[in-house]
């Protein structure tokens, strides 16, 4: 009942979305619970749905709307790969999955954009990037930030990464996140509820964003 409570007061205080959620989670994290990315994906359709059911203020707008969602995961060991993909791919079910995993791309279903990356770096996304200008002989001089960008494999800037269980973030997104907001969750990702997702989207929304000036 308390959660139930606190949840709906939560819910009532938020009225800003992120565009685009990024979680950063492991692959102990993914193991422990690998039905928790498709949960997560639930929460986001359900909340956006609610939303729009409101009533808008007199002027013509349109609700808030999470619009993408990124679930990324360090290296996992073959073993653990295997048993952990039915469940991240039940996400087609409900949403449009793109599903990177080793030099491999799946894309299914359809709805909100999910994707799922595994053992993704983003060090090496950038190295990639360089080494096709490199071999298509493009000048030094003609290279620039939108040029680099054109030539990346996640083509989108977070406005907000959650890291779960207090620990580290990786290099993923290395050069998309730069003016993302950062999110360090307490919760370890098993345990992570709806309530705790409520509280990063009510913190989001609470702080003033820069993009770097």
């Amino acid at each position: 009942m308390f959660y139930w409570l606190y949840e709906r007061m939560l819910l009532s205080q938020i009225q800003i979305l992120p565009g685009h959620i990024c979680f950063m989670i492991s692959s102990a994290d993914l193991v422990a619970e690998p039905a928790k990315c498709f949960e997560v994906t639930g929460w986001c359709s359900g909340l956006n749905a609610l939303l729009a059911r409101q009533d808008l203020p007199a002027f013509d707008r349109k609700p808030p709307a999470i619009r993408g969602l990124t679930f990324h995961i360090s290296p996992l060991s073959p073993g653990e790969l295997e048993q952990s993909l039915p469940a991240i791919k039940k996400i087609a079910s409900v949403a449009r999955l793109v599903l990177h995993c080793g030099t491999t791309e799946e894309i299914s279903g359809t709805g909100l954009d999910v994707v799922v990356a595994i053992g993704k770096s983003g060090r090496e996304e950038i190295t990639d990037c360089i080494r096709r200008l490199a071999e298509n002989s493009v000048p030094p001089s003609a290279i620039d930030e939108k040029m680099l960008e054109s030539c990346l494999t996640f083509r989108y800037d977070p406005d907000i990464v959650v890291k779960t269980g207090d620990d580290h973030l990786t290099d993923f997104l290395i050069w998309q996140s730069v003016y993302s907001e950062l999110f360090f969750s307490d919760v370890n990702w098993k345990y992570f509820r709806r309530v705790d997702f409520l509280r990063v989207l009510r913190d989001y929304q609470s702080r003033i964003r820069r993009f770097g000036k």
